[in-house]
């Protein structure tokens, strides 16, 4: 796949960089299908690191069709000479892949992010099939079993399953083709920092509330984050250390927008509430750096979301060595419980009631619940901790890291098994 023949289909030719159309033919050549690599969502941060860790290898070469951000322009970025990323609307058309397919006769199509934004590629899945694989990075968030899905699963060639929670919903039913590789980052862009560091970047962003407890809490304001059920457990936890240890001293970060037409007002919910000292709202977008400092700044991180796929930001928090406090569903069970020995990384909470949901596209899925109680108990269980305890800590969640969640193993398992299914693909072809 030249970077020339890519740059040229969708009338781009006059962004094409000389240097980049000559490459090595040995180079697996794959069209990938995701949020926009060099975007912010989890999707796009977690493409962007896997294209670079398999370009680095020498083995891949990725072109992609980069969606759901509104792009300012539509002009092609060469990232280098095998990553390069076409900007679209939605994920790409049906014409646009076709035209594609033909020029470039990519060795695979790489899907990634909600199976919905597909049913068109599977759609289309035989077509796809006369040149290369379909393999797909996959998340669902809970059970049973998505019947309703079989097409698609069907209709692809290798399912990477990015939660263990995932993988045993799939396995039995399509084992010959799926494997647990969940996300990863680099230990460059996530660590623990220093505690002379911590404490000097504590009192310049905290000030007099330096020695507070700090809870950190990232994900979007969207309902089934269940953001405004976390301020009230938060107001239960305050309450509660006012009685216990005779002081309100603790402060909840949510890396934010608490006006997002997808969720509830959290400003009004927390001045309702009346803890609006004890909230902290940041909305401004950041960058890798800024975003381990706010990790390490905090004592934890908290995810209490009724379906959670895997949960980027309790992952982070424990890459920086934080404990967590996550309710057990979906990918979180995982993070907050190592399933060597049961033992918790932080708190992980019990899910006090499941109920089964659905929609048209969705029919039934599993919604896990806890109450404002246990978030609260959960909290004082991180904030008792003594300093013994912390450093144990620690180390536990930096070495189930290095175990479960490692940067290396993602790309190893990705590379060989991408390269499988391509090479049993064309020893398939008559």
């Amino acid at each position: 796949m030249t970077a020339e023949s890519f740059l040229m289909n969708g009338d781009d030719t006059h962004l094409l960089n000389k240097e980049c159309v000559i490459k090595p033919q040995s180079k697996f050549k794959v069209l990938m299908l995701s949020d926009h690599p060099l975007g912010p969502s989890g999707v796009g941060v977690q493409a962007r690191f896997l294209i670079e860790g398999l370009v680095a290898t020498g083995r891949w070469s990725f072109r992609c069709l980069g969606g759901v951000v509104n792009h300012s322009n539509y002009q092609t970025t060469v990232v280098n000479p095998d990553f390069i990323i076409k900007p679209v609307d939605g994920f790409g058309h049906r014409d646009m892949v076709r035209s594609i397919l033909a020029t470039e006769k990519p060795d695979a199509v790489f899907l990634f992010t909600d199976p919905s934004q597909f049913v068109w590629i599977w759609e289309m899945r035989d077509e796809i099939r006369q040149v290369c694989p379909i393999v797909y990075w996959h998340v669902w968030d809970n059970d049973p079993y998505p019947k309703f899905n079989q097409p698609w699963y069907d209709g692809t060639d290798l399912i990477n399953c990015i939660s263990y929670k995932t993988y045993e919903i799939l396995k039995t039913h399509h084992p010959n083709k799926t494997n647990y590789i969940p996300h990863a980052f680099p230990k460059k862009i996530y660590y623990p920092m220093t505690s002379e560091q911590i404490d000097s970047a504590r009192k310049q962003f905290f000030g007099t509330k330096a020695d507070w407890f700090q809870v950190l809490w990232v994900n979007r304001n969207a309902a089934r984050k269940m953001p405004a059920d976390l301020l009230f457990g938060w107001k239960t936890f305050l309450d509660g250390l006012e009685k216990k240890h005779g002081n309100r001293n603790a402060m909840l970060i949510m890396h934010t927008d608490p006006a997002d037409p997808e969720g509830p007002n959290l400003l009004a919910v927390s001045e309702e509430l009346g803890i609006n000292e004890n909230v902290l709202f940041s909305i401004e977008k950041l960058k890798f750096e800024q975003m381990n400092l706010i990790h390490n700044m905090t004592d934890t991180c908290i995810n209490i979301a009724k379906n959670e796929g895997f949960g980027l930001s309790t992952m982070i928090s424990m890459m920086a060595g934080k404990p967590i406090v996550a309710l057990c569903t979906g990918g979180l069970t995982r993070q907050v419980v190592d399933y060597r020995d049961g033992t918790e990384h932080g708190s992980a909470i019990k899910p006090i009631k499941r109920a089964l949901v659905g929609s048209q596209l969705v029919p039934y899925i599993f919604e896990d619940f806890c109450s404002e109680d246990q978030i609260a108990d959960a909290l004082m269980k991180v904030y008792e901790m003594t300093p013994e305890k912390k450093i144990e800590m620690k180390q536990k969640v930096l070495d189930y890291c290095d175990h479960e969640f490692a940067y290396e193993k993602m790309i190893s398992a990705w590379d060989q098994s991408m390269y499988k299914v391509i090479a049993d693909f064309k020893s398939s072809i008559p």
